[in-house]
């Protein structure tokens, strides 16, 4: 399969590899999907390569030059493929006007909600439960399935029927469930200036995933060459440390990259990664497992040899 990103190589002096990646689960979960990855820096190269027909972009911090957009763009309308998790908290105003061309309105907001943590007691919180819509061919099979998306998370505004005319398709894929809102001051200390405003802040239904075709047929059994992009307006959930059990996020993931590369008939339900079992002892419990080591495995042996010695003397 074309190549889409790898993990940095080890320094050539002193062998030391970089730090452990923060998506190394996902870096292995997309390998497991035979799929080969490799690093890119647009800043080495003069036109992201041709054998490349899939790029990701994890949680950008800074904005991109001017000279890397027009990378980006060169790509995008060579049929390139593109999947972006955003960090919403990260300044990029050439590469939101690039998404804003193509019908998505990055929001300056953050999505909260009032959640109830005791009798008397609510909280306000900033991770956002998300649920995956049926219409796409990407989250067909995880209709109304609900996962975390920890962390700050924006709303995307879709301006479909602007973009159409041009042949883009835009198809939401993830929603906020209820009750969350997007909060526009949401820098604010002020707990009275962190509720809804009708006219101030974004209300539900909130969008905060989304695909992008540009020259599609818009009819899944026929196959067009087109543009793609997976947009998600949150960069934590595929991170080792954010991943839950049951793994939806990597689901999610798995979808949209098939999608991008054109194996719809591959989407599914992922195979699980396997994770190492660590159990944690005290000293009390490590006390307990010395006794039975040393004591009683071999006292058992002994206890039914001699029961065995004791009933053929009899």
């Amino acid at each position: 399969e074309p190549p889409i990103a790898e993990a940095a190589p080890p320094n050539p002096l002193t062998m030391e590899r970089p730090p452990e990646s923060p998506i190394s689960v996902l870096k292995t979960f997309i390998e497991n999907e035979n799929i080969k990855l490799q690093e890119l820096n647009l800043f080495n190269v003069d036109a992201i390569p041709a054998e490349m027909k899939t790029i990701m972009i994890v949680g950008p911090q800074y904005d991109f030059s001017d000279r890397e957009m027009q990378l980006l763009r060169d790509f995008w309308n060579k049929q390139g493929r593109i999947l972006l998790l955003l960090d919403p908290s990260a300044k990029t105003p050439k590469l939101d006007a690039f998404l804003a061309e193509l019908g998505v309105r990055v929001n300056d907001d953050r999505l909260m909600a009032m959640v109830r943590t005791g009798i008397e007691e609510i909280a306000r919180v900033r991770d956002v439960i998300g649920r995956f819509l049926p219409e796409s061919p990407i989250t067909k099979r995880l209709a109304d399935v609900r996962a975390p998306f920890v962390g700050g998370t924006c709303s995307l505004t879709l301006e479909s029927q602007r973009v159409q005319v041009g042949g883009v398709q835009l198809q939401p894929l993830v929603q906020a469930e209820k009750g969350y809102w997007g909060e526009v001051d949401y820098n604010s200390d002020d707990p009275a200036k962190l509720q809804f405003e009708q006219n101030r802040d974004h209300a539900a239904p909130l969008t905060i995933a989304v695909s992008v075709e540009k020259g599609g047929s818009g009819d899944e059994r026929v196959r067009v060459n087109s543009s793609r992009m997976v947009l998600v307006s949150n960069a934590l959930f595929v991170q080792d440390s954010a991943l839950t059990q049951d793994q939806q996020a990597l689901d999610f993931i798995s979808g949209s990259i098939n999608w991008l590369m054109s194996r719809e008939q591959m989407i599914g339900i992922a195979p699980k990664v396997p994770k190492t079992l660590t159990f944690s002892l005290d000293q009390t419990a490590l006390r307990n497992l010395r006794w039975i080591v040393l004591v009683l495995m071999p006292l058992v042996p002994a206890v039914i040899g001699s029961a065995v010695w004791w009933k053929r003397r009899a």
